[in-house]
């Protein structure tokens, strides 16, 4: 007479239950992970206008390559521009991730900012809303990007560092979130650095020129907008 082999008990897996309800307090309760905030993730772009203009054929610019690398041909004088028209869609550009729109975007820029002198301040207010929105992708290849311009726009011209810190609250929240989002590469050498493509390194480097461009009240509206930064100017 063969005896039947004993069942098994087989313990049901309890549900994960969400932080802080009353399932989460019952004895032997499995707690869900808190969702990720997403601060660092990459945020899906729109189309920019700077490319619809490109592709119509409305920007005064051709591709000219020489030994030193690609650079723009402008077909007018930079000089002759205008900046009311042209600057805000050429920062509108620094978005773009794909060439040849993301070299004419960030070359045109570069070239209007030194070329531009007394035409830059008057657009200040009209360059806010494109700076937000190409840090506000999160992509750190146009971040850094954007760092550079910031950096470039402030000695641009004479008070254009004192005219961008009312848009502080808008430019600044981005550059707190990366401020410390340096790589570690121990004892590799970091090329990154080399490139100038270390975000936290930038954003300490555009910082340090908003201080120091931006007047008396530069300091505190930084500081108010990025806590952990240090002055470069009273240590």
């Amino acid at each position: 007479m063969s005896l039947a082999a004993p069942q098994k008990r087989t313990s049901r897996k309890k549900p994960a239950a969400e932080g802080f309800s009353s399932q989460s307090w019952s004895k032997n309760s499995v707690v869900k992970s808190p969702p990720k905030s997403g601060a660092f993730t990459e945020r899906p772009t729109s189309p920019t206008a700077f490319r619809k203009f490109y592709e119509r054929g409305d920007f005064p610019i051709a591709l000219e390559h020489d030994t030193k690398g690609n650079k723009i041909a402008w077909k007018v004088e930079v000089e002759k521009l205008d900046y009311h028209h042209y600057l805000p869609l050429f920062f509108d550009g620094l978005r773009e991730t794909s060439h040849p729109y993301e070299f004419f975007a960030r070359q045109g820029v570069h070239d209007m900012l030194e070329h531009g002198g007394s035409k830059i301040l008057p657009v200040i207010p009209q360059l806010i809303i494109p700076i937000k929105s190409a840090l506000n992708t999160r992509n750190r290849k146009v971040i850094c990007t954007t760092l550079k311009v910031l950096q470039h726009l402030v000695v641009s011209g004479d008070l254009v560092g004192e005219a961008l810190v009312p848009y502080y609250r808008q430019i600044l929240p981005i550059l707190n979130i990366f401020k410390n989002n340096n790589l570690n590469s121990g004892d590799g050498i970091d090329y990154s650095q080399q490139k100038r493509e270390n975000i936290g390194d930038l954003i300490q480097e555009t910082l340090e020129s908003f201080e120091r461009q931006g007047g008396e009240d530069a300091f505190i509206n930084i500081k108010y907008m990025v806590p952990t930064y240090e002055s470069c100017m009273l240590n």
